[in-house]
């Protein structure tokens, strides 16, 4: 199984190798694949929908590192964008979500988290038809999601995964990382969004209020269960490496 053939991939300079490249298009072809699958419809985008392939980019991310994950969404999603099966949105989203999945598993909190950050503020503070100023109280699992990444549970499961355990501890384990991760996605996602539509698709204020108070409950959900669908298809894969003898190779992690 050539996936999990993969060497320094998660070092600070990743090695762009010909194995690397070819794990990248791979994991592309298979981003492509899930995008086409349906999952729910965007907010304010009519005909557009959040896909399957938003359960994969964070194991992309695990799985090859952030560089070389990221390489794998870039040229996935810009592909499906292409086709149709991606919006700009959604291109975001799994760029960012794959990246800071990447980043947790090698343990590098301080760049996801600035990362993180720094998207949360660009998308609150967004002028005119950002939550901050239209609805903040929409926010608050997306704080909650920064909160839980700055803190030593998410150090803690990062290093969890990096041992040999138990399947179902696996699956709660990359059930905190992928949800941070997806966050960070759907953050990018809404930011594109910001930009894309205001104020020459969507300049009516009372319009943007309205999505965000609409979104208040339900991105919560729907990214809780996209989080949960990445840990199953995890969890999943760990326990058939395990029945078969074969393992992830030992990633490069910068645990203090």
């Amino acid at each position: 199984m050539c996936i999990w053939s993969r060497n320094t991939v998660t070092s600070f300079k990743p090695k762009f190798s010909t194995k690397n490249l070819a794990l990248a298009i791979c994991f592309a072809a298979l981003y492509i694949v899930l995008s086409f699958l349906s999952i729910s419809p965007i907010i304010g985008l009519p005909g557009k929908t959040i896909t399957a392939a938003a359960m994969v980019a964070p194991i992309i991310g695990a799985i090859l590192g952030p560089y070389v994950g990221l390489l794998s969404t870039v040229l996935g999603g810009t592909i499906g964008f292409f086709v149709g099966s991606v919006s700009l949105p959604s291109f975001a989203s799994g760029v960012f979500a794959t990246f800071c999945a990447g980043l947790s598993l090698d343990n590098r909190r301080s760049t996801c988290a600035f990362t993180y950050f720094s998207l949360l503020l660009l998308f609150g503070f967004y002028p005119f038809v950002g939550p901050v100023w239209l609805y903040p109280a929409s926010m608050w699992f997306q704080v909650i999601g920064f909160l839980i990444l700055v803190s030593p549970l998410h150090g803690n499961v990062a290093k969890n995964l990096a041992l040999p355990n138990k399947t179902i501890k696996s699956f709660i384990d990359f059930f905190i990382i992928s949800l941070t991760a997806t966050l960070a996605g759907q953050i990018a996602g809404s930011l594109t969004f910001e930009i894309l539509s205001w104020p020459i698709f969507l300049a009516d204020l009372t319009v943007w209020q309205a999505n965000w108070q609409i979104l208040t409950f339900i991105y919560p959900i729907e990214r809780t269960l996209i989080a949960l669908g990445a840990a199953l298809i995890w969890a999943s894969l760990h326990k058939i490496l395990k029945s078969t003898n074969l393992q992830l190779p030992e990633r490069k992690r910068h645990f203090v």
